[in-house]
C-alpha cells in the first residue's frame, strides 16, 4: 500500500488510465509492504524515474551495444578509459552526461556485461529526468564496472516477491556450463507488461528467459534456471530530495562505490551475476 504523509494514498487520476504510472501505483497498492512518501512530489519523482528506467531499457534493447564478458568489453575512447579489468572510467575532460548519452548514440562502439548494463540504464534514466546540470554535478566520477555505482545513485538490493515496473530482478542459472560462466544468470528490468529486458537476451517473458538460460546449463544437468526474489532499486527518495533541493551542494565523494546495503538488504553480489 501507499502512504502519503502517514495517510493511505490511492488516488491515481493524476495519471492517464493505462499509463505506466497508474500500473505502478496499482502494483504498490496490491503489495502488503508500505511505500511511504513525505509528499506527492516524492511519489511523482519515483514514478517518473521508474518510467524512465523502462524507457532506457527499451532504448538499449533497440541499440547496437553488444554483450561481452569483462575480457572483451569495449567502449568509445573519446569518453571512457578502458581499465585492465574491463571497466569504463569516465575521462576527466568530458561531461558525464555526454559520456552516458554516447553509449546510446554510438552504441556499436560498446560491449559490456549485463550488470553494467543495468547501472548504465539507471544513469541514463536519471539523466533524462533530472537534466544535464544536476546530473553533471552529482556524477562527476562515473566508473562502469559490474554493479559499481555512485553513492548518490544509491543502488540497493533486497528480498521481495512483489516486483514493480522499473525494478531489476535476477534469473539464476545454478547449473550453468563452466565453459560459459557469463550465463550463470541474467539481470533484467521489469518492463511492466509481463516482459523483462536482459542485456544479451533482449526482451522476453519470464518463461522465455528461463528457457534461454536452460540451454546454457552444463551437459546432463536437469536443474532449471529460476526467477529469484532478489530485486535491485536506486534510491528514489534520495535522488528526489537532491532533485527538489537544487542547487546541489559541493561535495567530495569516492570515485566509485558498489551496491549499498541497509538493514533489510542482502549481499547482492552473492546472488546477482556480474554478467
Amino acid at each position: 500500500m501507499i502512504q502519503l504523509s502517514g495517510r493511505p494514498f490511492q488516488q491515481s487520476d493524476m495519471w492517464p488510465s493505462g499509463s505506466i504510472e497508474r500500473i505502478i501505483i496499482q502494483r504498490m497498492n496490491e503489495d502488503t509492504a508500505v511505500y511511504s512518501y513525505q509528499s506527492i512530489g516524492e511519489l511523482s519523482f519515483e514514478l517518473a524515474l521508474r518510467k524512465n528506467i523502462i524507457m532506457s531499457a527499451r532504448t538499449m534493447n533497440q541499440s547496437h551495444v553488444r554483450f561481452a564478458d569483462f575480457a572483451n568489453s569495449r567502449c568509445n575512447p573519446q569518453y571512457w578509459n578502458l581499465t585492465r579489468t574491463g571497466g569504463f572510467l569516465l575521462r576527466q575532460d568530458v561531461k558525464p552526461s555526454d559520456a552516458i548519452r554516447d553509449i546510446y548514440k554510438n552504441s556499436s562502439q560498446y560491449a559490456f556485461e549485463c550488470a553494467a548494463a543495468k547501472v548504465i540504464i539507471y544513469y541514463h534514466a536519471a539523466l533524462n529526468l533530472i537534466g544535464e546540470s544536476l546530473f553533471n554535478q552529482l556524477f562527476q566520477n562515473i566508473y562502469l564496472y559490474s554493479w559499481h555505482a555512485d553513492p548518490d545513485l544509491g543502488v540497493r538490493a533486497a528480498y521481495t516477491r512483489h516486483f514493480l515496473p522499473g525494478d531489476v530482478v535476477y534469473f539464476n542459472n545454478p547449473d550453468f556450463d563452466p565453459k560459459t560462466p557469463y550465463w550463470r544468470g541474467e539481470n533484467a528490468v521489469v518492463l511492466g507488461d509481463g516482459t523483462y529486458f536482459g542485456h544479451g537476451l533482449g526482451i522476453r517473458t519470464a518463461e522465455q528467459m528461463i528457457h534461454a538460460l536452460n540451454q546454457t546449463r552444463r551437459p546432463g544437468s536437469n536443474q532449471p534456471a529460476y526467477l529469484t526474489n532478489v530485486v535491485a532499486r536506486p534510491s528514489f527518495k534520495h535522488l528526489a530530495k537532491l532533485s527538489m533541493s537544487q542547487p546541489v551542494y559541493s561535495i567530495h565523494k569516492p570515485q566509485h562505490m558498489v551496491v549499498q546495503h541497509n538493514e533489510s538488504s542482502i549481499p547482492f553480489d552473492r546472488y546477482v551475476s556480474y554478467f
